[in-house]
């Protein structure tokens, strides 16, 4: 039987992210994650349905494709099992590449395909290159972590829920967006925050703020669970721009780890553009591992 590519529908999501969460297992290259999904969710369920593309045969998944931003970003991830299939491969190639089939347009693209050796390899070869370097990081959770970081930093944890979602989209705004933060800003981005907590990712979720000693939120984070005995991820982790350098990326790291374990997650993953010192550094306190430097691949226009 031939592979066929296809988009899914809304009611496909929780299953294509069960397939997602079964790629995941501890050693493996930190590719495409169920969090992601969710992350991307953000934007309502069926608008990340549109962004999916599924690659199968006789309805068995053999690879996902998620088109994340305007950009032609297209991050990927391959059945462990099918990491150096020629077939399959050669079938994404063909696809990644041909406008007419839907996945990415002519010009400029990036994809991001960490352990799908073959389909990487085949990529370079039809000239693509490779991009700035990430460096992924990863934390074991099969012992206790360690709770006194984050008193040491003087912050309490809060999981937020819908009621208390403005401090969060408040310091997520200040770290990742860092223009004024209106009302008009704080409607929009709350509605998109409730809106991935309504949607079909979020009961794999914790939202989590820190607050320090005058009750200002200073950080923030959501971690997400692939399955008990799997890797979860952290995304996002920021610091509010009035707040950084007193430790407190340290302690909402150290917090989603702790929350990571309590959901049974067997470790903490996370991947930060290696040019980005400071969050390279905060990783690093927190207990996470730096491992190799990856790069996704480039086409240029």
């Amino acid at each position: 039987m031939s592979i066929v590519m296809s988009t899914p529908d809304v009611q496909d999501l929780a299953y294509v992210a069960g397939v997602l969460s079964s790629w995941q297992y501890d050693g493996a290259p930190l590719h495409l994650h169920p969090g992601d999904l969710g992350w991307h969710s953000l934007k309502c369920a069926g608008k990340t349905a549109a962004s999916l593309r599924v690659w199968s045969r006789e309805g068995k998944i053999l690879a996902l494709g998620l088109l994340d931003g305007p950009d032609g970003l297209l991050r990927m991830a391959v059945d462990p099992d099918l990491r150096d299939d020629d077939e399959l491969s050669r079938q994404l190639v063909a696809d990644v590449n041909d406008p007419q089939r839907g996945v990415l347009d002519v010009g400029n693209a990036i994809v991001e395909a960490r352990g799908a050796e073959r389909f990487s390899q085949l990529l370079s070869e039809e000239g693509w290159q490779p991009d700035e370097p990430w460096t992924p990081f990863r934390r074991d959770l099969s012992g206790p972590v360690e709770e006194d970081r984050v008193e040491e930093a003087g912050v309490r944890i809060e999981t937020i829920g819908p009621d208390r979602v403005d401090p969060w989209v408040a310091v997520h705004w200040s770290a990742f967006k860092g223009t004024p933060f209106g009302e008009k800003e704080r409607l929009f981005f709350r509605e998109r925050w409730l809106t991935m907590a309504e949607g079909p990712f979020y009961h794999r979720a914790r939202s989590l703020a820190a607050f320090d000693r005058h009750d200002n939120a200073v950080a923030v984070t959501t971690v997400w669970s692939a399955e008990p005995g799997r890797p979860g991820l952290l995304e996002p982790m920021g610091v509010h721009r009035d707040h950084r350098r007193h430790g407190y990326g340290v302690a909402i790291s150290v917090a989603a780890a702790s929350a990571l374990r309590e959901m049974g997650s067997s470790s903490a993953i996370v991947c930060t553009e290696s040019s980005n010192i400071g969050a390279v550094s905060t990783y690093v306190a927190a207990g996470f591992t730096a491992h190799e430097q990856v790069a996704d691949l480039q086409r240029g226009a």
